[in-house]
């Protein structure tokens, strides 16, 4: 635990990302939430400016503070969250990190920079080593949290790869509404509807995915050599993205042996017992129409912050296998999965 309270700031802190990010904060033991900027509304009080979509009310403390200006002069803040759209985080974040803040990023801007950390924090900590090529030329550090979808498929398939090695990857994603934001997809091309299209989703999917399996090497990752292919839809749910995944493997698989090794999965976070960390990050269920988006999506320990993985079965041949993942996209997939990564950081002395 560290040794006193570390500030926090959420640039972008209006939109759904933003939102989740002040929701998981709220009483958290560890973080203390200084400052939350928007462009839009700055001078406004949190509660008047947003739209609250996170359920339940605006935590209190954080209604009535006051949107600043994303400026690293006036923000008094350890650790930077960024929910900020693609374009303005790749100035902002840079801004920031060349002021010596550590900025936790959501956003796509960086997480295929070479010297940026793509971290899942179950799956490749040791990918943080980057942190310190960043610091050779400037004072802070961008650190990178990869997209929804990608973590929620990357957990399952780290146990299944280092057990067997991993040659292909096929998968079809089923994904909630609120992955577009708000105001997101119109409802009358949703409704009764999906959208068998994502622009940019599958890119994302194969070329982060192939980053954090990958293996960090003379200060660079070196990407991961295994095949993924991936269809990526939107469909009429509210929250959780459910996935369905084909693998083929270097070894021939016992699908027993593979829902042993998802059940006892652990990574350094829950060695560490960090404050969001779910005591199992993959929980399987044994019932064949498991899992669902509103049965299963704020599944473990830590409400959304797991994912459960179902129907795991023999594929075409003795060398792959089939399963679900779900998960929690603003939760295990955005807020949730980045306050654990600053969380790792923290644990590692890294800020």
């Amino acid at each position: 635990m560290p040794s006193r309270s570390i500030r926090v700031a959420v640039l972008g802190a209006r939109g759904l990302v933003g939102q989740w990010f002040l929701k998981m904060l709220h009483g958290h033991p560890w973080f203390k939430l200084t400052a939350v900027t928007s462009h839009e509304a700055v001078g406004l009080r949190y509660r008047d400016a947003v739209k609250w979509l996170a359920g339940g009310d605006v935590p209190f403390d954080f209604g009535e503070m006051e949107f600043i200006e994303a400026d690293p002069k006036k923000v008094d803040a350890d650790v930077v969250f960024s929910a900020l759209p693609t374009e303005a985080a790749r100035k902002l974040e840079l801004m920031f990190a060349e002021a010596g803040f550590t900025v936790v990023s959501k956003s796509a801007a960086y997480r295929l920079d070479e010297n940026v950390p793509l971290v899942v924090p179950e799956i490749n900590p040791d990918h943080l080593a980057l942190i310190d090529v960043q610091r050779t030329k400037m004072s802070g550090a961008i650190v990178t949290d990869p997209n929804c979808t990608t973590t929620i498929l990357a957990l399952p398939l780290k146990p299944i790869h280092d057990a067997y090695g991993i040659r292909k990857v096929v998968v079809t994603t089923l994904q909630a509404a609120s992955g577009a934001g708000y105001p997101g997809v119109a409802s009358l091309d949703l409704i009764d509807n999906v959208v068998p299209y994502i622009q940019g989703e599958e890119e994302k999917v194969r070329d982060e995915l192939l980053k954090i399996m990958g293996k960090l090497s003379g200060g660079r990752v070196e990407w991961a050599g295994m095949e993924v292919a991936s269809t990526c839809t939107r469909v009429p749910v509210l929250d959780g993205h459910l996935e369905s995944v084909y693998v083929e493997t270097e070894r021939e698989v016992d699908e027993n042996e593979v829902v042993e090794l998802l059940q006892e999965f652990k990574g350094k976070p829950q060695t560490l017992k960090l404050p969001t960390a779910p005591e199992k990050p993959i929980i399987v269920l044994s019932g064949v129409d498991r899992p669902q988006p509103r049965l299963d999506r704020l599944s473990g320990s830590v409400p959304g912050m797991s994912v459960t993985v179902g129907r795991v079965r023999r594929g075409v041949n003795k060398r792959s296998v089939m399963f679900l993942a779900l998960g929690h996209n603003l939760v295990r997939g955005a807020a949730g999965s980045a306050i654990l990564l600053a969380e790792l950081l923290a644990a590692e002395k890294y800020i």
